[in-house]
């Protein structure tokens, strides 16, 4: 007796809808998440950059800017960190939420946050 193996047309609809449903979430969260990827490392280059040693927060500010602008950056700007010196060095924090419509009524919230200490 032969078996037949394969995929069923249901079978084939079904994976193809869950399919495209997880393609539908990376294209849309994907960016996000290097946008923050890129914010995390221009927070710490800007705290670690050696001529800021003497600078005062605005230009710590107008540094980040001057880094983001080059990245692309549009969620964080340099109003949005908040700055500290601690024994000469500067500490760098960030927060901000993103929301993602993916469609119709529906939308992803995601709450990122970083530091420049952060490894």
């Amino acid at each position: 007796m032969k078996f037949q193996r394969g995929v069923s047309l249901n079978g084939l609809l079904i994976g193809g809808v869950i399919f495209g449903l997880v393609a539908l979430l990376a294209m849309k969260v994907l960016p996000e998440w290097m946008e923050y990827g890129k914010i995390v490392k221009v927070v710490k280059a800007t705290a670690n950059d050696g001529n800021l040693k003497e600078a005062s927060i605005a230009d710590v500010r107008a540094a980040y800017d001057k880094r983001a602008d080059i990245d692309l950056i549009k969620s964080v700007t340099g109003q949005d960190l908040d700055i500290t010196k601690e024994n000469g060095d500067f500490s760098i924090a960030f927060a901000y939420t993103k929301k993602v419509p993916l469609f119709y009524n529906v939308s992803l919230v995601f709450d990122f946050e970083g530091n420049s200490a952060a490894k």
